[in-house]
């Protein structure tokens, strides 16, 4: 047990994210954080940021991750896994470069970084890396002596992932009205990016029509289903979708929209529909608005019966597979078989992310990867 619960060499684990505007002052600042360099006018980003405000300008995303923290903290302490744990955002605070210099002065040299992200994509990793590589630059030009970086890899299929989503379908189901229940219609939701972006995300050798952030997207969509359809006795009809479109018109992206797929389940006689946010981690502002407001105002539109299920969030089971990777990435590190832990045809991902993998429009340094400057 004592070997098990080692995870040597790592000395402290980062709770990396998004981050979010906790007032209604906070909302433009942190648009601009997450805009800056594309030279967007503030009126537009008030525009921009009017879904916040509908919410008294917070975000739920910080106080998610919180409730992450203390459900890690206690599965690492009722296990005996002593590795702290830290917390830094990407575009507010507590900023990553301040939360990284807090740890270098802690004295914790070699950090495992956990990012709120679960899928292949340039946002949902390759940027993350970035964020890090322009701290670690920041902090080494004020002369610090800069930690080894590593990142966990991409849990999409990890069971403490998966399961908690199977569970919340069910629910979701059973909340629907019994003569619509079993004809109920399962719209797996995700954040849609460009289609170029899509078709290069993952390793070069897989690079192909939605590259692997579509192909986790429907591995993921398949094992709920499956589960969903062993545990009820019922094989329902399901599709992936795609929510949160920004960026220019002219410009592909993932389609279909989750509120026009609404629609058109309508049209085709569906009598319910249960949206399971597959693609992300925690009920933030993007679930709370694109899903809870807009596609919801949509089914109820269309007089549709539509239930939204759970995402994973702070689940004791999602903290538990974090120590599970956690213990599996130290084994790996100290030379050990390790045996990865995953659901599912595609298998547990790669550690290190190789060169070319999902590449950034204009390149950046990253860390935590082959290309790392920050070996």
């Amino acid at each position: 047990m004592r070997d098990a619960l080692d995870a040597t060499p790592y000395d402290a684990l980062l709770l990396l994210s998004f981050g979010g505007p906790e007032g209604p002052d906070d909302v433009v600042p942190f648009l601009e954080n997450v805009t800056r360099g594309r030279g967007i006018p503030k009126e537009r980003l008030k525009e921009v940021g009017r879904h916040y405000f509908l919410f008294g300008g917070v975000s739920p995303i910080n106080d998610q991750n919180r409730a992450l923290l203390d459900a890690l903290r206690k599965d690492f302490a009722d296990h005996g896994l002593g590795l702290p744990i830290y917390w830094g955002n990407r575009n507010w605070a507590p900023y990553l470069t301040d939360t990284l210099r807090e740890m270098i002065a802690d004295g914790h040299r070699r950090i495992l970084v956990l990012a709120t992200s679960a899928y292949a994509s340039y946002s949902g990793c390759r940027q993350y890396r970035e964020n890090l590589a322009e701290s670690l630059a920041a902090l080494e030009a004020e002369g610090l002596e800069l930690p080894k970086i590593d990142k966990l890899r991409h849990y999409f299929n990890h069971p403490g992932f998966v399961e908690p989503m199977v569970d919340g379908v069910i629910e979701s189901l059973a909340e629907l009205p019994e003569d619509v229940r079993d004809g109920a219609h399962i719209a797996f939701s995700t954040h849609s990016i460009p289609t170029a972006s899509a078709d290069t995300s993952g390793p070069v050798e897989g690079h192909g029509e939605g590259g692997a952030y579509v192909a986790q997207h429907l591995e993921v969509a398949r094992l709920i289903a499956d589960a969903v359809r062993e545990r009820t006795g019922v094989d329902h009809p399901w599709q992936l979708v795609y929510q949160s479109r920004s960026g220019a018109p002219h410009i592909p992206w993932l389609e279909p929209d989750i509120c026009d797929h609404l629609e058109e389940r309508h049209a085709s006689g569906v009598p319910a529909v249960v949206i399971a946010p597959i693609g992300f981690v925690s009920d933030h502002m993007e679930v709370l608005y694109d899903l809870d407001t807009e596609a919801k105002a949509k089914a109820e539109e269309l007089r549709l019966p539509m239930r939204r299920s759970a995402t994973v969030g702070a689940d004791p089971r999602f903290a538990a597979a974090i120590r599970d990777l956690v213990l599996e990435r130290a084994g790996v590190e100290r030379g050990q078989e390790v045996t990865p832990c995953a659901l599912g045809a595609l298998g547990a991902g790669h550690n290190v992310c190789p060169v070319g993998c999902c590449p950034a429009r204009a390149a950046k340094p990253a860390a935590a990867g082959v290309d790392s400057p920050y070996a």
